[in-house]
């Protein structure tokens, strides 16, 4: 009987140890540090790798884990589809061109999902809610702005009922916007489409994951959470 094979390690091709790789892809990625700030602060602490490691590794690594946090997401809120939904796109700007980020949140700020395209006219609007609803179910409502191509693609989708549009009821997903624009600012803006696309991606699960809303709880409450967030970033990525 041919014996099992097991499972290669994301780590192997790399010499620096998994817990480093670890420490190094979380504080890219989660807080507004270049790669050269975090270059210096690992120095400080007695571990010297190039900032053209920490690229590497968040290219590589990155994305594995951004997945693996979406796919445990995903299974555990398989059954809510009473949620709501907030969706809003922003523009950017890659070398003078104007692109759009498209992002979904849920009732608790937390991003279903993130598309980037050029275009806001309806079938960039088809294409990312048809995206969203296969990964994530259909929501119970949908909050929107009075952008005539979110009416346009639930029409074609047959969830217009669904649809709320108000002054103010889109400020959680405008808020949502918030982390990655100071992102933004400390990587000196965008030059691709692609890592445009994949900081997006990779940036809101590392975020939803370690972000626990301080300004809604007192501080016991607060160090709860807080205190199990790291164990569960471990238990994900070894």
């Amino acid at each position: 009987m041919p014996r099992s094979r097991k499972p290669a390690s994301q780590f192997r091709y790399f010499n620096s140890s998994p817990e480093v790789i670890r420490l190094v892809v979380l504080m890219y990625v989660r807080f507004p540090l270049s790669l050269r700030n975090l270059e210096d602060l690992l120095f400080e602490r007695g571990i010297d790798i190039c900032h053209e490691a920490v690229r590497l590794w968040w290219h590589r690594i990155g994305p594995i884990f951004a997945g693996d946090i979406r796919r445990q997401r995903v299974s555990r809120l398989r059954d809510f589809r009473h949620w709501r939904w907030h969706l809003d796109e922003m523009y950017m700007k890659l070398i003078g061109e104007m692109v759009y980020l498209w992002r979904a949140v849920d009732h608790e700020r937390e991003v279903q999902e993130s598309y980037v395209i050029r275009t806001r006219d309806k079938a960039a609007a088809l294409t990312f809610m048809r995206k969203a609803l296969k990964r994530h179910g259909s929501p119970e409502a949908i909050t929107t702005d009075g952008l005539r191509s979110y009416r346009a693609a639930m029409n074609e989708l047959g969830n217009a009922d669904k649809q709320e549009v108000g002054r103010w009821a889109n400020n959680r997903v405008e808020n949502s916007h918030l982390p990655f624009r100071r992102r933004e600012r400390a990587m000196l803006r965008f030059r691709q489409m692609s890592s445009l696309q994949k900081f997006a991606s990779v940036h809101a699960y590392f975020h939803d994951h370690s972000s626990l809303e301080r300004h809604l709880t007192d501080r016991q409450t607060y160090k709860e959470p807080r205190s199990a967030a790291l164990p569960q970033w471990q238990i994900l990525v070894s």
